[in-house]
């Protein structure tokens, strides 16, 4: 999907969601600086790798829900196994099992709250479902290069079926 803009706002899959926390560096997101959350990844990066107990090299951004005037909070971080351990500086979300229609993103990361804002706008109403309350999940792929802010990433949005 490269922008919210010129491409049709379909899913590649649908997902069961399981369990996970997810650590990392945290910052609080206005309706004016969500577009661009590279400065934290660029500042996360030289941890990935090395936080402890990790799970696998999935990076991931973990988006919250925003409240009434858009602002959000972001993690930028990876899985682990358990809050226990880990340093002040580190901030978690524990993530319960949920259904994400899975969407994704080749581009500039300030790109990628554009293309959520469209699937809560657009595709939302178009499709079965509706937004479930849970973080939308960012996966990002072994070629998303975090100093130049470009690369595949999945958009995981959480939903679940629309009451009839």
């Amino acid at each position: 999907m490269p922008d919210a803009s010129d491409a049709p706002l379909q899913p590649v899959r649908m997902e069961e969601g399981r369990a996970m926390i997810i650590a990392g560096f945290a910052q609080r997101h206005s309706a004016d600086t969500a577009s661009n959350p590279a400065a934290l990844w660029q500042e996360f990066a030289p941890f990935a790798g090395k936080v402890p107990g990790q799970v696998g090299g999935d990076r991931y951004g973990l988006m919250g829900e925003p409240d009434s005037q858009g602002a959000f909070d972001y993690i930028a971080g990876v899985e682990v196994e358990t809050q226990a351990g880990l340093n002040e500086q580190l901030h978690w979300f524990e993530l319960a099992p949920v259904t994400y229609a899975v969407f994704e993103y080749q581009g500039h990361l300030s790109g990628v709250a554009q293309t959520v804002e469209a699937l809560r706008e657009q595709w939302l109403a178009e499709s079965g479902y509706t937004a479930a309350r849970a973080p939308v999940l960012e996966r990002y792929s072994g070629d998303y290069d975090a100093l130049a802010a470009t690369g595949t990433v999945e958009i995981w949005f959480p939903v679940m079926p629309k009451a009839i």
